[in-house]
């Protein structure tokens, strides 16, 4: 049995599912709106809803600040960034427009465009990655046709971290005229990301991994020139503002965010996002410790693990997300045998990113996933080699 581990007890190093641990702050922060504040923004005018609703403005400036966005009132929160896609991909995409994506994304992405093309409203083409996952942004204009309306693309890679050359793709798109979406579910708060810079139209984030907010937070990014009336609402309700009328409010934010925010989680996620933006060396800083991380990973174990593959590349860049799996296992099993031998934290299987395995060539098993975070160290990374080691010499203790 391994000794010395930390947070709780475990080796943490599911951090593309979920962030964890959380900064103090993140976690004093939603205590302090649940037992100080607790009211609803917008709705009311007493003092607490005032509060609440300067919670939710300064979240929006705190992230409009991390992305290069002037106006906040062009981040719109939602539950997760999947609602952010699908906000974005069912609000631009309408009958008879075509949408190309890339074999590497996320089912958050996916989905909602197979559905659509299933029941006719699109006609879509995806894009075939190689086997490093990355895209040639050449395929993508040569799928480019007249009636192509949104690229829709994974900036980093859930399954092996890989990062995509979005602002090269972005500079196509402004050049076609047609709408750029891009998931930074991966990427917020571990990539530098300017959403001019890097031509993006609309941008989805999760707030629960590198931003190191609450579960329940994300949010839909619209660059400052983007006229948002092309999306479409994708929920209707009460926003507390123009309650004299039935119609959907159409400035922002209120045309998308019909309902009770998650404030609690945004408070949260303004913890979060400050932490990070205030970290010595910033997000570049976070980059950098994360590759060093993936770099000593994969070094030592392709050094000491007996039958150890790995699917994601030093020598790319990357979000330190390393897919790998120990050939005479299944990553099943030794996912299981790390968690309950050796209190290490993973996941196995396909991620949510079917097409992505096919893409690598670890359809239909998947592989087992590491994700490291700001607060993980190399001394973790020693034990969890260790206890690889142990388990392909067929060791159990």
């Amino acid at each position: 049995m391994l000794k010395d581990r930390t947070h709780g007890g475990v080796i943490y190093f599911d951090n593309a599912a979920t962030s964890f641990p959380k900064p103090q702050c993140v976690t004093d922060a939603v205590i302090r709106y649940m037992t100080q504040i607790g009211a609803n923004p917008g709705r009311s005018g007493h003092k607490m809803a005032i509060e609440a609703g300067q919670i939710v403005y300064k979240t929006r400036k705190s992230i409009a600040t991390l992305f290069g966005l002037r106006n906040p009132m062009h981040v719109i929160f939602t539950s997760n960034a999947t609602e952010a896609l699908n906000l974005a991909i069912k609000g631009v995409l309408e009958k008879g427009d075509h949408a190309v994506t890339s074999s590497m994304e996320h089912n958050s992405t996916i989905r909602p465009l197979h559905e659509m093309e299933k029941d006719g409203t699109i006609s879509l083409s995806i894009i075939q990655a190689d086997k490093t996952g990355i895209l040639d942004p050449q395929k993508i204009r040569r799928a480019i046709t007249t009636k192509t309306k949104a690229i829709i693309i994974n900036h980093a890679s859930n399954v092996i971290g890989c990062i995509q050359p979005i602002r090269e793709i972005g500079k196509i798109c402004r050049e076609s005229g047609i709408i750029f979406i891009v998931d930074c579910a991966q990427s917020a708060g571990v990539v530098p990301i300017d959403i001019d810079r890097d031509n993006i139209d609309i941008l989805a984030f999760a707030g629960h991994k590198g931003l190191y907010g609450p579960t329940g937070t994300g949010g839909m990014v619209i660059s400052d020139g983007f006229d948002f009336k092309r999306i479409k609402p994708l929920k209707y309700g009460g926003t507390g503002s123009f309650s004299d009328k039935i119609e959907q409010p159409d400035f922002l934010p209120d045309r998308f965010e019909s309902g009770t925010l998650n404030v609690a989680g945004l408070n949260g996620l303004l913890a979060g996002s400050k932490y990070i933006q205030k970290r010595e060396g910033g997000i570049e800083r976070i980059l950098e410790h994360k590759t060093e991380l993936q770099n000593y990973f994969i070094q030592k174990a392709e050094t000491f693990v007996k039958d150890f593959y790995c699917y994601s590349s030093s020598q790319l860049p990357s979000t330190s997300v390393i897919a790998f799996k120990i050939n005479s296992y299944s990553v099943s099993e030794t996912t299981q045998i790390l968690s309950d031998r050796y209190g290490i934290m993973s996941r196995q299987g396909l991620h949510c990113s079917p097409l992505a395995h096919k893409t690598i060539g670890t359809f239909p098993e998947g592989t087992l996933r590491f994700g490291f975070s700001i607060f993980n160290k190399k001394e973790e990374i020693d034990l969890a080699v260790q206890a690889l080691k142990s388990v392909s010499e067929g060791k159990r203790t």
